[in-house]
């Protein structure tokens, strides 16, 4: 449901949130603070939304020998050229691991909604093979969702 991308580009903060039209390559790099503004570590990737192509994950590497922890994008802010995520960091260090540099199946995307407790809509959860209650959608199992930004494909 999402992919991958993983390149330096160009940043354009407008009104401090994180919009979709930039250039989401330009997040890596940047420190990740949590509510109360300690931080949680650097954005190692950004994962698009694969119906939008609009950033919705980010990988932030949490410390030098830990993994990457993924966080939303959509409820999160661009302050100061650092990326602040509205969640505990005891949350953020509990979301589930997927490993990073390849795709996020829809399965995994919806254990991450389900982790931060984000709405997802009725479409979402289609998308996603599930039906509007969360149960798997017939003839979903087949379903492949995305690619990695950057690969071949693109």
């Amino acid at each position: 449901m999402c992919r991958f991308v993983g390149c330096r580009g160009q940043f354009q903060q407008v009104g401090g949130t994180v919009q979709t039209d930039i250039d989401p390559r330009s997040l890596i790099g940047r420190k990740a603070f949590d509510r109360h503004g300690t931080k949680i570590g650097t954005v190692d990737e950004v994962y698009l939304d694969d119906a939008t192509g609009e950033p919705e994950w980010a990988a932030v590497r949490t410390g030098l020998f830990s993994r990457d922890a993924f966080v939303p994008l959509e409820p999160s802010r661009l302050v100061d050229d650092a990326l602040h995520v509205p969640y505990e960091r005891k949350l953020i260090k509990d979301a589930p691991d997927f490993g990073v540099g390849r795709h996020l199946s829809p399965e995994q995307e919806l254990q991450l909604y389900h982790h931060y407790r984000l709405d997802i809509s009725a479409t979402d959860a289609e998308l996603a093979g599930e039906d509007a209650v969360g149960r798997p959608a017939a003839g979903s199992a087949d379903r492949d969702f995305g690619r990695i930004a950057g690969s071949s494909e693109d």
